[in-house]
């Protein structure tokens, strides 16, 4: 009986717990409502971010391909640049000035955010300098010879010699005991194969031609030395991951920030380009030059600027995906820059018989490219699977 003679409530009351429940229905659904929304969003952002990236390392990496051509093959004045070392020291020493300044920026930003933390909570990264330094000498040493090979050999001969950078690799995974599929021989074989042709393919050029033959010697020569140093990086790096494992047992997964390797690696660079500049003399030799023929200075600067962007973009894409997309753009980049640089240079055009190293040289490097993606996908599923 009393709670049939309840009074009803007011009015004001019903419309607010009418609008509460109306909003709280919303509230409940907007994020439900929104999901598509979110999930549109985020692969439209994704999806920007690759062709940045793309874009990027693919103009980046081919203006810097053209401009290295211009420094080590253009004539001013007649007579051509022969200071390797100073351009090494303009490139490394841009490219470690932007990865301190990118250090820092990175340094400020988590200050701020660890700033109330205490210090067991707010633990710090140990970065292997040394290691990494070490690294960057010889990844300077192999641009040392690539560069220098240029005043000796085209740039496609440059850009296919490089691409056997897979043979060292093998060679010495063979003699540690390591077993490799029998695809990777053929690629391994259908490389070599189309770099051996690409330079018997190469057309005389009148009565100079015994000197040029000696001189491509001598370039390929160059280029050998610099595949043995990439090879010598590699390992350098393997050392740097363990390193910075070692230093940091505190953190799961340590990792130096694209920031810290950028500075680092190419400080290691930069300090001992410049003592083999001052021992050789390039340094004072490459000043005068550059004195004497001012669009020397300009085609430097565009190239270390160049050298800094693609580093950037590099780093970008390693941080935002798979190592496979950066492995495809290279590949494409390359093919591109070889093209671009016969079709530029009307003296240098291709044989019959270049073009066909060529395409063998690409060929394998596309189905190993295709290959890494086939297995990416294998083991994609895989974790889908369990």
């Amino acid at each position: 009986r009393p709670f049939c003679h309840q009074r009803p409530p007011p009015a004001t009351m019903v419309a607010t717990r009418r609008s509460a429940t109306v909003g709280s229905a919303r509230g409940v659904g907007s994020p439900a409502a929104s999901k598509p929304a979110s999930k549109g969003v985020s692969r439209v952002a994704t999806e920007f971010k690759l062709v940045f990236a793309v874009a990027g390392i693919f103009f980046a990496f081919s203006a810097f391909a053209v401009l290295q051509e211009d420094v080590y093959r253009s004539s001013y004045g007649g007579e051509r640049f022969r200071a390797t070392f100073l351009v090494l020291i303009v490139e490394r020493g841009v490219n470690t000035l932007v990865g301190l300044i990118g250090t820092l920026v990175v340094r400020w930003g988590s200050n701020d955010r660890t700033r109330g933390e205490s210090k067991s909570t707010a633990t710090k990264m140990k970065v292997p300098f040394f290691e990494i330094a070490t690294s960057g000498v010889s990844q300077m040493a192999a641009m040392a010879a690539a560069n220098e090979a240029l005043r000796f050999v085209s740039f496609p001969t440059q850009v296919l010699g490089k691409s056997c950078k897979s043979i060292p690799v093998m060679v010495g995974g063979i003699a540690s005991g390591r077993a490799y599929p029998r695809s990777q021989y053929v690629q391994v074989l259908a490389v070599t194969a189309g770099v051996v042709v690409f330079n018997l393919g190469a057309p005389k050029k009148g009565p100079s031609a015994d000197d040029d033959d000696v001189s491509s010697a001598y370039g390929l020569t160059l280029i050998v030395c610099s595949l043995f140093f990439d090879f010598i990086t590699a390992a350098l790096q393997d050392r740097v991951k363990t390193a910075t494992v070692r230093r940091n047992p505190h953190l799961k997964n340590p990792k130096t920030n694209m920031f810290e390797s950028m500075a680092w690696t190419n400080f290691g660079g930069v300090f001992v380009a410049f003592l083999l500049a001052v021992c050789t003399g390039q340094l004072a030799d490459g000043v005068s030059f550059c004195n004497r023929h001012p669009g020397m200075q300009n085609a430097i600067a565009y190239y270390a600027l160049a050298s800094v962007l693609g580093q950037l973009f590099v780093y970008f894409t390693i941080t935002e995906f798979d190592p496979l997309v950066l492995s495809t753009v290279t590949t494409t980049r390359k093919i591109f820059s070889t093209v671009y640089s016969a079709a530029r240079s009307p003296g240098s055009a291709m044989s019959g018989m270049q073009i066909g190293g060529c395409a063998c040289v690409f060929a394998a490097i596309a189905w190993e490219t295709l290959e890494k993606y086939r297995k990416a996908q294998g083991m994609g599923l895989k974790k889908k699977r369990l």
